[in-house]
């Protein structure tokens, strides 16, 4: 469904579908688009038939490259800019510990900036070979305030991004599949179908399972491996009692592919 927001949101079959439809500002997110990003995923928080999101940015030259420069607003002073911001990141998912789902970031171009910041907030990125990565706010005597400085060395090893974040670059999608940032990279005209394949595969899983293993993934970071294995979450306690978990067995057992209900 298209908005005046420039985002659209497409629920198909068990699939959310998230664009950020701004091809003529090469997907920058303005207060707007930001607004109703946080809108969208409130919503997919909310809707069991959402079994995994892919991400992407309009046209075939850019995922998203952060803030629109050109919006009314941009003006504001570094420490107003930080006094401002959503603590969930940049569009509201950078730092958001909320959603449970696994989200698949298809990096069609530039992910610069805030854009960079939304690729380290998914789970699974796949990525064009033309696509360029980079934390590119130093260079417009900014800092990427949106999570990039604390999430970046925490994905990849620390002289790599130490690397990206002291000199703003843009790094290419090999590069950063090298790193780690990047699970596949692949001819621009094949990234559908690479991410198609990812899709299945998530689908492939029982849903209760991958909201258990991406809330403990994501809330139990601070603390030691031994600490983590004992904490019991909502989402966990959840898979652990659900219908799919009998089903999976039965599955195996039957040597058929289970039926995931959700529940």
């Amino acid at each position: 469904m298209s908005t005046d927001h420039g985002i659209r949101y497409e629920l198909d079959g068990h699939v959310a579908r998230v664009t950020i439809d701004r091809p003529h500002v090469m997907n920058a997110v303005d207060r707007a688009a930001h607004l109703e990003l946080r809108r969208v995923w409130a919503e997919i928080e909310q809707d069991p038939e959402v079994r995994v999101v892919v991400l992407t940015g309009a046209g075939d030259r850019s995922f998203c490259v952060g803030a629109d420069m050109s919006a009314s607003g941009v003006d504001k002073t570094g420490t107003e800019y930080w006094a401002d911001l959503d603590p969930d990141g940049f569009g509201a998912l950078s730092l958001r510990e909320s959603l449970d789902v696994p989200v698949i970031a298809r990096v069609n171009g530039f992910a610069v900036g805030g854009g960079m910041e939304m690729v380290l907030g998914c789970d699974i990125v796949v990525a064009a070979e033309s696509a360029k990565f980079g934390l590119t706010e130093p260079r417009v005597g900014r800092m990427p305030l949106d999570g990039g400085m604390v999430r970046l060395p925490r994905q990849i090893p620390y002289h790599q991004a130490m690397g990206l974040l002291l000199t703003g670059r843009k790094a290419p999608a090999a590069e950063m599949y090298r790193l780690g940032l990047v699970n596949e990279v692949v001819p621009a005209d094949e990234l559908d179908a690479a991410v198609q394949r990812w899709v299945d595969d998530v689908l492939a899983c029982a849903p209760l399972s991958l909201k258990a293993i991406k809330q403990t993934v994501q809330r139990t970071a601070h603390l030691t491996a031994r600490e983590a294995n004992t904490v019991r979450l909502p989402a966990l306690v959840a898979a652990l009692q659900s219908k799919d978990q009998d089903e999976g067995v039965r599955a195996f057992q039957e040597k058929r592919t289970p039926e995931w209900s959700g529940s």
